[in-house]
């Protein structure tokens, strides 16, 4: 299992701890530190499309207009931290974010 995200991301600290309670142990990648490979990255906006990026971020409101309509692939090489945080994935499912959804994937919660 693997998690992209950011340490100092709330929604990740909060993730981490869950999976953890419930047994779980993701290999972790910092978007940020470590930054995400052409091959995952691909892979990401393959199963997602452009919801992988958070236009709601700090991030996302420093950006020229000019960025903001660069494509997806560009612009998550770029700038890691516009993903959307947290990406988990056991290499056959994926979920992006922590609400319901990702958490019946993850912990069996309905």
């Amino acid at each position: 299992m693997r998690f992209f995200g950011l340490k100092t991301c709330d929604t990740c600290k909060k993730a981490l701890k869950e999976l953890a309670v419930s047994g779980l142990t993701p290999e972790v990648i910092d978007v940020r530190a470590n930054g995400v490979s052409a091959e995952d990255l691909r892979k990401i906006l393959s199963e997602f499309g452009d919801a992988a990026i958070n236009r709601a971020s700090t991030t996302w409101r420093g950006l020229s207009d000019a960025q903001k309509e660069s494509d997806p692939f560009d612009l998550l090489s770029a700038h890691p931290t516009l993903m959307k945080r947290p990406v988990v994935t056991d290499g056959d499912r994926w979920t992006l974010g922590w609400k319901a959804q990702a958490k019946a994937v993850w912990l069996g919660e309905p």
